[in-house]
């Protein structure tokens, strides 16, 4: 059996919130894609369920959803960085803008606003790039 040499991510009980901030529960939104159980149906609930996939470290999932020509070779999840929100400001066609709100590991908030473009790879989306500005 081949092994990831990605740290396991950060479990997450089912019941409790989702981290996208969708206000459901994680087992009713993100879980499902995370497990593979689903494909994320729409770019809006991709960028969610990357965004939660970050959040608990889950870098297997992020390169599974991410375009081969455009992912990076190295993700470190485990710097200490908390993904702490995640506010959706629009999603149209293959397009979604977003801010995320994280805190740096000496207690910084940041934000960071992008608007990420996807694109339909076999039989699911995965995140291509962010558009420019």
């Amino acid at each position: 059996m081949k092994r990831s040499s990605a740290p396991m991510p950060r479990p997450h009980p089912p019941f409790k919130p989702c981290p996208c901030g969708s206000g459901r529960s994680y087992a009713a939104c993100c879980g499902p894609h995370h497990s593979g159980e689903q494909d994320a149906p729409t770019p809006e609930a991709l960028m969610r369920s990357r965004y939660s996939a970050y959040a608990l470290a889950d870098a297997d999932y992020l390169r599974r959803t991410w375009h081969p020509d455009t992912c990076p070779p190295d993700l470190d999840l485990n710097d200490g960085t908390r993904y702490t929100g995640l506010k959706i400001h629009r999603a149209e066609g293959d397009e979604v803008e977003f801010t995320a709100t994280l805190k740096a590991p000496g207690g910084q908030t940041h934000r960071m606003r992008e608007r990420s473009r996807f694109v339909r790879l076999g039989e699911g989306w995965v995140y291509l790039d962010a558009a420019p500005e």
